[in-house]
């Protein structure tokens, strides 16, 4: 079973450590191009799981929310990683005004945490990812 299918079927993970284990292997299967919507609440693993997709596309730099900074580009062994926080964001054109465009240079990766706020903006192609949190600190990563 691949890490796709098993994702589609939901995957618990009981630590941080375990939830960027995830990501870093699913990085590994992602083509180039690839948009990535991670839905949840605060404090469900969405930086933490952008954390393991940096490390599996072999970003080396420290990576943490861009909640003020809106996002943040990575760049990694082959492949551009960039992470998006559209929590301020109140509209797609905000998003545009952002100019990522710039930075969507072939390959690449585009994690969007909160990707209900500029629903409009995202490719139909995106892949949906849906972190929550089911026991204790358990988490629960499932994609749409």
């Amino acid at each position: 079973m691949t890490i796709l299918d098993r994702l589609r079927q939901g995957i618990t993970t009981a630590s941080a450590e375990q939830t960027r284990a995830l990501a870093t292997e699913l990085a590994a299967t992602l083509p180039a191009d690839t948009t990535l919507a991670l839905h949840g609440d605060l404090g469900v693993g969405k930086t933490t799981f952008v954390q393991g997709l940096a490390h599996g596309l072999g970003v080396r730099e420290q990576v943490t929310s861009p909640t003020f900074a809106i996002y943040t580009v990575y760049r990694g062994a082959g492949r551009t990683l960039i992470h998006l926080d559209a929590y301020r964001l109140e509209n797609a054109a905000q998003v545009e005004s952002l100019l990522l465009e710039e930075f969507l240079v072939s390959p690449w990766i585009l994690a969007v945490e909160w990707p209900e706020k500029i629903g409009d903006w995202l490719s139909p192609t995106a892949r949906h990812l849906t972190l929550s949190i089911v026991e204790g600190d358990q988490h629960r990563i499932m994609l749409q």
